[in-house]
């Protein structure tokens, strides 16, 4: 109610109060009027309490409502992130188990099953784009002796440095790795022979040159490569048999050398 209007009610209770005006013809309209505004201003009153009550009521549901929410966005997130974490960790695992599934412990160059897999790729590929590729198979000469002498530790040691000369000296196209025992298998992708047996020299001569110590005592490392080129129509486990071949040659030959699978390495 206004102050205008509290003004009003005032004047109109104290007129019905006054002793003077009872006799007035109008006094009980008024008095009727006035009670019947009063019941209605009470109901007005409490229509506007029972709304200020439901508003503030909806207001505290809203506020929980939100705030249930809130939490809820709040969990739906945490569940979130955590499932992307997973998913990542998942994933990097998967990588890593895959790595290592194609990878050799000792030397960290490719594992057999890693270049089997690359050699058929190399063979489909040579036969859709009619570039050969070349393979280099290299054995560690005299391995056994070094064992025998130094230790199986230092033989290990001796393959760790063979591994990284081989890496050092491969082109970016070029997978390296063990094929098995002391020997690693080179694939050469869209090389021919002439480029191959450079790129197996320079392996060659990385091996010789290596320093490996047992204590004072120089331990001496060499390799044995026998190269061969993949021709079409040729099974890979072929193009393999023919680089075994050259690399028993070259054993045979003195060691510490390169050779190339012609004609009279074929069949040896």
């Amino acid at each position: 109610m206004s102050r205008d209007q509290r003004t009003l009610a005032r004047e109109i209770g104290q007129l019905l109060a006054d002793p003077a005006h009872a006799d007035n013809p109008l006094r009980p309209a008024l008095a009727q009027l006035w009670q019947a505004h009063e019941a209605q201003q009470m109901r007005l009153e409490r229509v506007t309490h029972l709304s200020d009550a439901y508003q503030m009521l909806a207001r505290d549901r809203e506020n929980a409502l939100g705030e249930r929410f809130t939490k809820h966005m709040r969990r739906l997130e945490k569940l979130a992130r955590i499932s992307d974490r997973y998913q990542q960790m998942m994933q990097d695992m998967n990588l890593a188990l895959n790595e290592a599934s194609h990878r050799d412990v000792l030397t960290g160059l490719g594992n057999r099953r890693l270049l089997i897999e690359r050699l058929k790729q190399e063979t489909v590929r040579a036969a859709r784009t009619g570039q050969p590729y070349s393979l280099a198979m290299l054995d560690v000469d005299n391995f056994k002796q070094v064992n025998d002498t130094y230790g199986h530790e230092m033989g290990d040691q001796v393959l760790i440095e063979i591994g990284t000369a081989v890496q050092m000296e491969l082109r970016e196209s070029d997978l390296g790795g063990r094929w098995g025992g002391e020997e690693f298998l080179l694939i050469l992708p869209a090389t021919s022979g002439p480029a191959a047996m450079q790129v197996a020299e320079r392996v060659r001569t990385s091996i010789h040159n290596l320093v490996v110590r047992s204590g004072t005592q120089a331990v001496p490392v060499s390799a044995s490569i026998g190269v061969s080129t993949h021709s079409a129509g040729e099974d890979f486990s072929h193009t393999v048999s023919r680089a075994d071949a050259a690399l028993l040659e070259a054993k045979r030959s003195g060691r510490d050398r390169v050779v190339y699978a012609d004609d009279d390495t074929q069949g040896a």
